[in-house]
């Protein structure tokens, strides 16, 4: 279950990468094709949009380029009894893969949530071993299990 939270992590990321690149290519090609018009100050307000709209695709690139970097940091068969990042942690609620934070992932009849270290579940979770138990939003969960 663990490769295959991993595969659709990897996955969400990659569409992701590849939405923004087309976005980037289509802005480029606005800015380039523009030609100078008569109205010049509605001309340079359009210009400035796609300026402003471009650098906004640059911050996406950039976090989504630092969540490929996250992923390529894990190890699917480093396994320890302390969860950390690439942790598929099962409890007595739900199981969390410790990775980046997409959310719920249904891998056939099993339902696991894509959570990042640095969310506050996440950082419930780090460091914990077998056994131990965390509380969050009131709800205590036991971890049963550490791949």
């Amino acid at each position: 279950m663990k490769e295959q939270i991993y595969t659709h992590c990897v996955a969400h990321v990659e569409e992701r990468l590849q939405r923004l690149k087309h976005t980037i290519a289509n802005l480029q090609e606005a800015l380039s094709s523009e030609t100078k018009s008569t109205a010049g100050d509605k001309h340079e307000t359009g210009r400035a949009m796609v300026q402003l709209e471009r650098e906004k695709c640059g911050k996406q690139l950039a976090e989504v380029q630092k969540l490929q970097k996250i992923l390529s940091k894990i190890s699917l068969t480093n396994a320890t009894n302390i969860v950390h990042l690439g942790s598929l942690v099962h409890t007595t609620n739900a199981i969390y893969f410790i990775a980046i934070s997409i959310g719920q992932v249904r891998i056939a009849n099993e339902v696991a949530y894509a959570i990042a270290p640095n969310t506050p579940i996440g950082k419930l979770l780090i460091g914990k071993k077998v056994h131990d138990t965390i509380t969050f939003n009131g709800i205590t969960q036991k971890i049963l299990r550490i791949t």
